[in-house]
């Protein structure tokens, strides 16, 4: 499923520039958006955001995703459902967001845009 998930990456960088993939160890693909934008209430107006694909994308769902390591609530806080936490097989820091699906996963209609979407959302629920 490789060119599936080839063409879902440009779409992705069509949006938000330079996406960054990087292979891990285990077979999963690291993809890296930076710059992403931050609504009011946030300590930082862009962060850069990471989630990992799993060898069985597009059929296997995405799930969680990490932040800059120094993010915070604007208030000096740490968001809801985040730790600090480096990302699976990387020394790299980073706070990570446990964020699921409400959903069901469906690789039909379901893209790295698509979870993107469900990120941003997360993001603009400043808590």
């Amino acid at each position: 499923m490789r060119g599936v998930f080839d063409m879902q990456l440009e779409q992705l960088r069509e949006r938000f520039g330079d996406v960054q993939t990087r292979q891990l160890p285990s077979g999963t693909t690291l993809v890296t958006v930076p710059g992403v934008r931050l609504p009011e209430g946030w300590s930082k107006s862009l962060t850069t955001i990471r989630f990992i694909v799993p060898p069985g994308y597009p059929f296997a769902q995405l799930d969680c995703f990490w932040a800059d390591p120094d993010l915070l609530l604007a208030h000096g806080g740490s968001p809801q459902n985040s730790a600090s936490t480096p990302v699976p097989e990387t020394v790299e820091p980073a706070l990570w967001f446990s964020w699921h699906l409400t959903g069901p996963w469906n690789p039909n209609r379901d893209t790295l845009s698509t979870w993107m979407n469900v990120v941003i959302d997360r993001m603009r629920q400043v808590q």
